[in-house]
């Protein structure tokens, strides 16, 4: 039966609203799951002074002369000149030069190993040459058309079908599914050693970034976990999302640095020093005050925004940093105010439901520490971009290809792509790096920092 207290229903109504009003930028509900008709959510960055495009000063990039061209083609003057003087007939003053960066036609190069067969004058044993270890097959793929189908599968997060059409639209040969399925399995069987060594390098990091996204596997949910920091990335593929993939992984069990995540309660279970992303809360205090028009959520916001830029610009004064520290512990006294404790209700078990606003302050109260540990220790971060950039990448997989057809497929896909993304984030070549793989000479990044 309805409450017919129209303070309930009204309690009600406001509820149903911040529900059908929630996004991606004011919780931390994910981007896939924002209504197409709600407006484009507002960027956090602060407007600069600067107009967009290049800057006055900056040096700008083009196409550059190459000092040693692969093909030269000399133009002759023809004719004659308005004198009636044949340019045949007069030697060259100068050379003018333009130059064309073009690809060459691309076309699978063949080399055919022949191995000498002997047969001995004196015991007539027959004997061969032997082929190189890598060599195997009849018929096979090289190194650098191996690199470039895991490339566009891991890399580029293309399907099996479209990584054929590109390779044939290329090189005029199309791979099988079974052959490039085959490519991956041999490039992860090839990076074990890598991944143990990275592993073993992540417990040195001082602050480590966590996340994880959902990945199915025939269809069915599973996930995908990040361990990272600037210069390494391991990811994971696991059917749990808790304590189970994260044992699995074998890392944040013996980690005792700092774990920079988003405040779920797996994450609280280890332990790290742990740091929560102020991101997030940012998002969170903007739909206290847009939606629910709680005025504490907006200054507190605007605050917090304030003495980041601050201590990033490294303007912020002790005294700055102390009056910060009052101010925030008094807006999240006034944020309980705003948001009285809900009374239990009569014959309902457990702890009543609190508002959204008296979750968070409480929330900010218990961790505090871990919030506000940005302003204290240099070396952590004021969010957890780092591992939502490199979980972004695994969305964006799933938005282009789907899920896994194996759980295998998702073990594979996740080494891989930790070997790729500790090269590229190191400035290396990833293409170069698969093409050490298939060579069977692995290109390792640096795993080990001077601190």
């Amino acid at each position: 039966m309805t409450c017919p207290n129209c303070e309930c229903l009204q309690a009600r109504i406001r509820e149903l609203e911040a529900q059908v009003a929630r996004t991606s930028e004011t919780s931390h509900q994910p981007p896939s799951q924002d209504q197409a008709w709600k407006k484009k959510p507002k960027s956090e960055r602060h407007r600069g002074v600067r107009s967009s495009g290049g800057q006055i000063g900056h040096p700008g990039t083009t196409l550059k002369m190459n000092p040693s061209p692969d093909e030269v083609v000399v133009l002759p003057m023809t004719g004659s000149c308005t004198c009636g003087q044949h340019w045949n007939e007069v030697e060259v003053h100068d050379l003018l030069a333009r130059q064309v960066l073009d690809l060459p036609e691309v076309q699978l190069h063949v080399t055919e190993y022949q191995a000498e067969v002997k047969m001995c004058p004196r015991c007539h044993q027959r004997q061969q040459a032997a082929f190189p270890v890598d060599v195997r097959g009849q018929v096979q793929y090289g190194p650098r058309f191996q690199g470039l189908a895991v490339y566009l599968n891991v890399a580029q997060f293309l399907p099996f079908k479209r990584v054929g059409d590109v390779l044939e639209t290329l090189c005029g040969q199309r791979p099988s599914e079974g052959t490039l399925a085959l490519h991956l399995n041999l490039a992860t069987e090839r990076l074990a050693g890598f991944e143990v060594s990275l592993k073993e390098a992540l417990l040195e990091e001082p602050v480590l970034h966590v996340d994880e996204t959902g990945s199915t596997v025939k269809g069915k949910l599973a996930w995908v976990h990040v361990i990272s920091s600037k210069q390494l990335t391991l990811y994971g593929h696991d059917p749990h999302r808790g304590s189970a993939a994260i044992q699995a992984m074998g890392v944040l069990p013996r980690y005792r640095g700092v774990l920079m995540h988003d405040a779920w309660l797996t994450y609280f279970q280890l332990a790290a020093r742990h740091a929560l992303c102020n991101a997030h809360l940012l998002r969170e205090l903007r739909f206290l005050h847009e939606q629910l028009h709680q005025d504490w959520a907006g200054e507190l916001r605007a605050a917090l925004q304030r003495v980041y830029h601050q201590h990033k610009a490294g303007t912020l004064t002790p005294a700055e940093k102390a009056a910060f520290l009052v101010q925030f512990d008094a807006l999240l006294e006034a944020g309980l105010v705003s948001n009285p404790a809900a009374e239990p209700v009569p014959k309902q078990r457990g702890r009543a439901k609190q508002s959204p606003g008296r979750n968070l302050a409480l929330r900010c109260q218990k961790h505090r520490d871990k919030v506000l540990r940005f302003l204290h220790e240099d070396d952590v971060p004021f969010d957890n971009n780092q591992a939502e950039r490199d979980i972004r990448m695994v969305c964006v997989k799933r938005k282009i290809s789907g899920g896994f057809r194996s759980a295998a497929g998702g073990k594979n896909f996740c080494r891989i792509r930790s070997y790729l993304s500790t090269l590229q984030k190191q400035g290396l070549s990833t293409y170069k790096g698969l093409i050490s793989i298939f060579r069977n000479q692995v290109l390792l990044p640096q795993l080990s920092f001077s601190r």
